[in-house]
């Protein structure tokens, strides 16, 4: 910084035995030194887009359950399309601040809260009731929500202590009380659970359909269904999206919509 006061014949920071501080010929020459930077990013970001061809890599973060039921094979199918491009993936329950920590994509289920940040909703997951078979013939089949009352109870807990479902049919809504016999914040635990015959859990149909293909899971009460929960790619700006991370938010909204288990 001396070097530079000295070539610029200006004092750039004012300084103290206890603190230095911006002069205002230093703030106005690191504003200017800033958007001289932006610009510089912006032609390569705006030449890279024209170059088209996904390169380099691309660091992407997601949950980690949704990172094995969906992102792995999206990775590994994007990897196949892309020979160019590394990933670099971090599977957590944290949120990543994705500008500070340098990611380029994450991918977060439920409400977005950053308002500082750009996403593409890539649709959401479709919850529905299921049991194994040889549950329901020891209790019966319930025949509407209140029914579920008198069954044993498999819930997801995630962040939050839920007592109730919410369950839809159309425009109607029932909720149902809750006092389950398995509490769990892992949605593959509570599958286990089911599966097992130990209760009836709503799940994720991308976690509960592999099951019911092979004959351990059944819908229960097919025409009623949980809300939605909307699956979003987020990414510091829109402005300029690199081949590598538009690349991979196109190949996640076909791949999530073509399995047949995203809702819209």
């Amino acid at each position: 910084v001396s070097q530079l006061e000295r070539e610029l014949g200006a004092r750039l920071l004012a300084r103290t035995t206890r603190s230095l501080s911006l002069t205002d010929v230093g703030r106005e020459f690191f504003e200017r030194a800033v958007g001289i930077l932006a610009s510089v990013e912006d032609a390569r970001l705006a030449v890279q887009q024209a170059q088209g061809e996904p390169r380099g890599t691309l660091r992407l973060t997601c949950g980690v359950e949704f990172g094995q039921l969906a992102v792995a094979s999206w990775i590994d199918r994007y990897l196949q399309l892309h020979p160019q491009v590394n990933v670099d993936a971090e599977f957590t329950g944290r949120v990543v601040d994705l500008v500070h920590e340098g990611f380029d994509l994450a991918i977060r289920l439920g409400p977005l809260t950053d308002s500082t940040l750009a996403a593409r909703r890539l649709g959401s997951l479709a919850y529905g009731l299921y049991a194994a078979p040889g549950y329901l013939q020891r209790r019966g089949l319930p025949d509407e929500p209140e029914a579920l009352r008198r069954h044993e109870q498999l819930v997801f807990a995630g962040t939050s202590q839920r007592a109730q479902w919410t369950l839809a049919q159309g425009a109607e809504t029932r909720r149902v009380a809750l006092q389950p016999r398995l509490r769990a914040s892992n949605t593959f635990a509570v599958r286990d659970a089911a599966a097992q015959g130990l209760g009836v859990a709503l799940l994720p149909r991308l976690v509960a359909d592999p099951l019911v293909a092979d004959g351990r899971l059944q819908p229960v009460l097919p025409g009623w269904s949980g809300p939605e929960v909307p699956v979003h790619a987020v990414f510091a700006s829109a402005r300029y999206l690199t081949p590598k991370v538009r690349s991979f938010v196109d190949l996640a909204l076909s791949l999530f919509q073509g399995s047949g288990q995203a809702g819209p």
